[in-house]
């Protein structure tokens, strides 16, 4: 990694320093991502949060230094060169250094706009026809994720993942694609399906009414845990309401600068459930950390469009995710033991992204059975970030090794989660460490909970 000098002008620990205006911005940022930039004063509490900057003390790796950087390039005084956009696509995007922020600089707001001219300036023809293949093409449509999927799952049940892990070695299979192939979330036998009638029935008498967000790959990856949230959610009295027409959050296109097709997602997303009802959800739940805060994320996303702005923010409004909806409203549902002891992992954009923290571990207090051992550092990034693992391996290798740290000296025997791409990176570190310790989404583990109490009542089994 080259270090690249701040531009001239600015000294990073001298708060008093700035480049001086241009008289027009370039292009890079619009006005109101430039006054969200501009509100960073400099102070530095933000450089011990960020996993790349705690990696390897580089300042342009820092929050700090890619404010500074993204703020030169508007302002005119410094090129988007490579060096630029290699310290910008080292950052995870985990917004722990929103959290930390007393000036409460939206880090990922601008971020994702200078990922947007980035896109739109340098992009090679490959990666803009990756691009519009990913977002245009695959993503927004879950017969064709599906298809895809069924594809992988024939591929994962077959001998031929263990001959490229062992081509690898030889140096036959690129390094890059034997990494992307251990990376691949393993596919459920069968996939997340929405009823005809778009509705799952209360397992007694409804007392709220609630949308769910199904995902895109949360169908496919974690089909088990969308049904878990479903029996968690009829357990406690929710009908709830899965839209067939609804499509991905949009959350990857954001983080990949492909603003349009997050913007088209969103759209076709507050569609699909004004057409089921808007008006008679209580809420709409999500159980993906990474798309409730893309969700929460609508009313920005879609401010400046005049037929759908207002509908974003009441879309936005009703969403919660399915911790934070479950202790709001209360649990109805007996829960039974779980001997288990766990530990938690913050994902990033739930507590970052979301400010959710508490409610998480108010459930698994709630748990009999269930010893609850904190790790070190809960909040710190796991690596994931999206595919960020996969396009910056090294990095993501170095952040997901320092939290394996934390979460093996809990000596738990399962680490919870609300995010699927964290269970994902942390089990493959566990599964390489040779460690006898499982992931965990938390809703799992409470339909766990709720079994155990159906099997040992009499009545309720």
């Amino acid at each position: 990694m080259v270090i690249l000098d701040m531009p001239r002008g600015i000294d990073p620990n001298n708060p008093m320093t700035h480049v001086p205006p241009s008289p027009g911005l370039q292009g890079f940022l619009g006005e109101e991502d430039y006054e969200a930039l501009v509100k960073c004063v400099h102070c530095g509490l933000c450089l011990n949060q960020c996993p790349t900057y705690r990696a390897n003390g580089l300042e342009p790796d820092s929050p700090r230094g890619r404010l500074y950087l993204i703020r030169a390039v508007a302002e005119g005084t410094l090129p988007l060169t490579d060096e630029v956009e290699d310290h910008l696509n080292q950052c995870l995007v985990c917004r722990a250094c929103e959290t930390a922020c007393p000036s409460n600089v939206q880090f990922g707001q601008v971020m994702e706009a200078a990922r947007h001219s980035i896109l739109q300036e340098r992009a090679t023809p490959l990666r803009r026809a990756l691009t519009w293949l990913a977002f245009r093409q695959l993503f927004p449509h879950p017969e064709r994720l599906a298809f895809v999927g069924s594809l992988l799952r024939w591929y994962q049940r077959s001998p031929l993942p263990a001959v490229v892990q062992l081509a690898s070695r030889f140096g036959i299979v690129p390094p890059r694609l034997a990494l992307m192939e251990k990376m691949a979330p393993p596919l459920s036998d069968r996939f997340f399906e929405t009823p005809t009638t778009e509705r799952f029935a209360s397992l007694g008498p409804a007392r709220i009414t609630v949308g769910m967000v199904s995902g895109c790959i949360m169908p496919l990856a974690f089909a088990p845990t969308n049904e878990a949230t479903v029996r968690v959610l009829t357990a406690n009295g929710c009908d709830v309401i899965v839209p067939r027409a609804q499509r991905c959050c949009g959350a990857l296109a954001s983080h990949a600068g492909d603003a349009p097709s997050a913007v088209s997602m969103a759209r076709a997303n507050i569609d699909a459930f004004e057409t089921l009802g808007m008006d008679r959800l209580d809420a709409i739940i999500i159980n993906s950390a990474g798309c409730g805060a893309q969700l929460k994320n609508y009313a920005h996303l879609l401010r400046d469009d005049p037929a759908y702005a207002a509908r974003a923010r009441r879309f936005q409004a009703k969403v919660e995710d399915v911790a934070e909806f479950l202790v709001r409203v209360g649990l109805t549902a007996p829960l039974g033991p779980v001997n288990r002891t766990v530990t938690y992992q913050d994902a990033c954009h739930l507590v970052h992204g979301q400010k959710i923290k508490a409610q998480p571990r108010e459930l698994l207090h709630m748990i009999p059975g269930v010893d609850l051992v904190e790790m070190k550092d809960p909040d710190r990034c796991c690596g994931s970030a999206g595919i960020y693992n996969i396009l910056q391996p090294e990095m993501s290798s170095q952040v997901l090794e320092a939290k394996l740290e934390n979460v093996v000296a809990t000596k738990a025997s399962c680490i919870v989660a609300s995010n699927p791409g964290c269970l994902l990176q942390i089990n493959m570190g566990l599964r390489d460490r040779g460690m006898d310790m499982t992931g965990m989404h938390i809703v799992d583990i409470l339909d766990e909970s709720i079994t155990a109490a159906r099997t040992s009542d009499p009545v309720h089994a």
